[in-house]
């Protein structure tokens, strides 16, 4: 699967896709992140990518010419099956929306910044918004990564056990039970008798019932009626 994201922070996204789960899946040649500067599409000498917003206003507009020749470069190379802005007013991500994503094969994501980008790429260029949460943050280069973590994991040969990510929280609609590791006794505070019997069936009825609880006690809503 591929990612290209464009930004005009490179920087940014230096250290989150160059570690862990995301640094594997790059080295085993499952999962490509590139990352575009749009000041490299700039039309102008200052390679300035933002401008004054049309009406009066506080704040700068990201402009629609780098936006634009950086992903008609892009889409003259390969077709993409999302172009994807990340923006605070998106639908919210959630875990079914990542199971969908995971199984694409090329996605471009579009970093805004400043107040935001012309609406016109919006209306143009872009099939699909997301958005991680009711909040404002400085660019969508974090959302971005934040996207490409979870849909990466869910890629198959990018976890070493491929059953772990369908126990996490969320998916079937329910967060996941608790977990323990050793010692079974710490200070006495002991791990529930059930995870040490080796009864495989009542361990699952046991994860399953408290994965219900926990989520009738901290996200009811996930529940629907």
């Amino acid at each position: 699967m591929r990612f290209d994201i464009l930004t005009v922070l490179p920087g940014l996204l230096e250290s989150p896709f160059a570690h862990s789960i995301l640094q594997r899946a790059q080295k085993k040649g499952i999962a490509e992140i590139v990352v575009h500067n749009l000041r490299d599409y700039a039309t102008n000498k200052q390679k300035s990518v933002d401008d004054y917003p049309y009406g009066g206003g506080s704040g700068m507009v990201m402009s629609i010419e780098p936006f634009a020749k950086c992903i008609e470069t892009l889409k003259a190379e390969r077709h993409y099956d999302e172009i994807i802005f990340m923006t605070p007013d998106g639908p919210t991500l959630n875990q079914s929306m990542v199971n969908e994503l995971s199984g694409l094969g090329n996605v471009m994501i579009l970093c805004g910044h400043y107040k935001g980008i012309d609406q016109r790429i919006r209306d143009i260029y872009v099939t699909r918004e997301i958005s991680i949460g009711d909040y404002v943050l400085s660019g969508g280069e974090l959302p971005a990564a934040v996207l490409v973590d979870t849909v990466v994991r869910l890629i198959p040969g990018v976890l070493n056990d491929e059953t772990s990510a369908l126990s996490d929280s969320f998916q079937g609609e329910l967060l996941d039970a608790p977990v323990y590791t050793r010692p079974a006794d710490w200070n006495g505070h002991k791990v529930p008798d059930i995870l040490l019997s080796g009864h495989e069936a009542k361990i699952n009825e046991w994860r399953h019932e408290q994965a219900l609880l926990r989520t009738q006690q901290r996200r009811p809503d996930l529940l629907g009626d």
